[in-house]
């Protein structure tokens, strides 16, 4: 999960889609539903980051066995301040397979959702058909 961090903190799309598995699962913090595939959630991630401003990685917990990571985060959408958490666990290749974002407080997760409605939609216009359903 250092690779994903230093993809991130790169702003290096194609580094941090490398570091998803086929089948990720994406929980988001502003919708109901999960998103599945390694297109669709790179194209979250690559809309997400023309959305947060000064994001930066503040503290890491790791479990035992290594396959599970939780990475605070802090960043900055217009006005407000966004403190949030990647919550990340790998599957037996080593790459991301399930994938949640939480944010706080209530009106980040709010500006957050006004913002990534614009750029999601036109992440997900660049995605054919057949790479949507991941």
């Amino acid at each position: 999960m250092q690779l994903f961090r230093e993809a991130v903190e790169a702003d290096d799309h194609d580094a941090m889609a490398s570091t998803l598995a086929d089948d990720v699962v994406f929980s988001s913090p502003v919708a109901f539903k999960p998103y599945h595939g390694k297109q669709t959630t790179a194209a979250i991630l690559r809309a997400v980051t023309r959305v947060f401003r000064d994001f930066h990685y503040v503290r890491t917990v790791d479990d035992i066995g290594g396959r599970d990571q939780v990475m605070f985060f802090e960043a900055r959408i217009d006005d407000v301040t966004v403190h949030g958490c990647d919550i990340l666990h790998l599957d037996s290749d080593g790459l991301i397979d399930d994938f949640t974002v939480m944010v706080r407080p209530l009106s980040a997760a709010q500006a957050l959702s006004r913002a990534m409605a614009t750029e999601f939609a036109a992440e997900m216009a660049s995605i054919t058909p057949t790479d949507k359903t991941g």
